[in-house]
């Protein structure tokens, strides 16, 4: 038996699994997010380890015979977020989130203080990362800053409550902007342009490796045996590619989440900062990923819903059959990172008439996201990644009309696995299976069973390029004319 533990934005998650590919047993507790003032995005980790504790006892009350059998344990969890810890492992503030963007100015001052940042992290620092976090810190919170003994990510703070170690994966520590990518390494370059140092750090080890075994107070509680390993485990992203099998060279999936996700596992190192691509370490050794990340993906359908008072289901249950780009829609409602690198982008509708209708609408929406997509994929093949088909996970991937959307934008056909639980959860159980039993992880990571394959409709390739190049245009034209 195998375990993984996600540590979501919106909730922790527990998978039970008996093998690679088959869940036994999911429980899971809501978490909510804080915003006290504008672009701010903070948890209580405490809050983390409380859910955390919530899905484990519901686990151990329904299948308590199984997790006794538990031989590895795997972690994921949302990336990037600044968990600050004093010497006696006290938190001394909210962690500050992934979709938190108070830190602008601070990316700024690293790059400027670190010219190399770029080529050694093989991104453009973003607020969205570690490090801006801390600097912001550093500046605007000097008492608590002077006090940070050690920086945690999510799930690495889970791990120190469950095992009393200090350990974090490549693929998520990529996330930090600390990190020499390409070396697998921390850069003590980018440590010193936020004023710290690898003290200050976990170690690194990859995310098949073991990081010690259970606190005897949890295995008590839960059931575990304290021979059950911990594994490194990975960043959210990471452990969804290896919960999916996207762990070879060109294996593809793209989420249609809250936020949207473009992934393609990559041999080697392969930057493109030009394009906001995210070059990371993937949770496997020796291998690396790259990202397109856009920041409203069904979460732009799930606005709409909420201003006309539908559920997104309903809303694509009935889009127009009107023309490639007869509304336009811009799905920058929370900035976006891949490839324009700005929070203070914003989203906008532009074709609008009298007659507009609903389903109008909510195409130009799905059309719009899925465009966002498509600059996703071209600032991969400029970094020279390309893939033959992609795997849909998401919220999103349930409207087929939005999957034929994507696919004929994208020019790739989208396989939909059969119905299951292939995600960072369950990713994280394989990493645990990994660690365990010191399995191959390309043997364990495999591909789902594939329900069907949508293939892009031909007839309209072209029509949806040209209203992609009308799409590319817009937002220059409105930034210029917002600023």
């Amino acid at each position: 038996m195998y375990l993984g533990i996600d540590i979501g934005t919106s909730g922790v998650k527990a998978l039970l699994a008996s093998s690679p590919a088959a869940a036994l047993a999911t429980a899971s507790a809501p978490l909510a997010v804080s915003r006290p003032r504008p672009d701010w995005s903070e948890q209580d980790p405490e809050d983390w380890w409380r859910a955390t504790c919530s899905a484990l006892d519901q686990l151990a009350r329904e299948r308590g015979p199984e997790l006794r059998r538990v031989r590895g344990i795997g972690l994921s969890g949302q990336m990037h977020g600044a968990t600050l810890l004093d010497k006696q492992n006290k938190v001394l503030r909210p962690a500050i989130l992934w979709n938190d963007g108070r830190s602008a100015a601070e990316c700024r001052e690293i790059e400027a203080a670190c010219p190399e940042a770029r080529r050694i992290t093989g991104n453009i620092v973003m607020p969205g990362f570690t490090a801006p976090k801390a600097a912001w810190v550093r500046k605007h919170e000097p008492r608590v800053f002077e006090r940070i003994a050690k920086v945690l990510l999510p799930k690495d703070y889970i791990r120190l409550r469950l095992n009393g170690e200090f350990a974090s994966d490549l693929s998520d520590a990529s996330g930090t902007a600390w990190v020499d990518t390409g070396k697998r390494d921390w850069s003590d370059a980018m440590l010193e342009a936020t004023g710290l140092s690898r003290a200050h750090m976990p170690r690194l080890v990859e995310g098949t490796a073991a990081t010690g075994t259970l606190k005897s107070e949890w295995t008590e509680r839960w059931g575990i045996p304290k021979s059950a390993v911990v594994a490194g485990g990975g960043g959210d992203n990471a452990a969804s590619g290896c919960g999916i099998g996207a762990v070879t060279p060109g294996a593809a999936f793209i989420s249609i989440g809250t936020s949207g996700v473009l992934f393609v596992s990559n041999a080697r190192f392969s930057p493109n900062t030009e394009g906001a691509v995210h070059a990371f370490c993937h949770a496997l050794p020796d291998t690396w990923h790259q990202m397109g990340v856009i920041l409203s993906a069904a979460d732009s359908l799930e606005w709409l819903g909420r201003m006309v008072s539908r559920a997104a289901p309903e809303l694509t249950g009935s889009i127009s059959d009107a023309g490639p780009g007869a509304v336009m829609f811009l799905p920058y409602l929370s900035g976006e990172r891949t490839p324009l690198n700005d929070s203070h982008a914003r989203g906008a509708f532009v074709g609008l008439r009298q007659s507009t209708t609903l389903p109008e609408l909510t195409r130009a929406v799905m059309e719009g996201v899925a465009f966002a997509f498509r600059d996703c994929l071209r600032v991969l093949n400029d970094a020279g990644t390309d893939f033959s088909s992609a795997i849909a996970v998401g919220g999103g991937a349930h409207s087929e009309a939005w999957l034929r959307l994507l696919a004929t934008v994208l020019d790739r056909p989208i396989d939909v696995p059969e119905h299951g639980d292939f995600g960072a959860a369950l990713g994280a159980a394989r990493l645990g299976l990994c660690a365990a039993e010191g399995a191959d992880p390309v043997s364990v990571c495999t591909r789902p069973p594939i329900s069907h394959r949508v293939a892009p409709d031909s007839a309209r390739i072209s029509a949806y390029s040209d209203a992609y190049a009308r799409y590319r245009a817009l937002y220059p034209a409105i930034k210029e004319a917002l600023s």
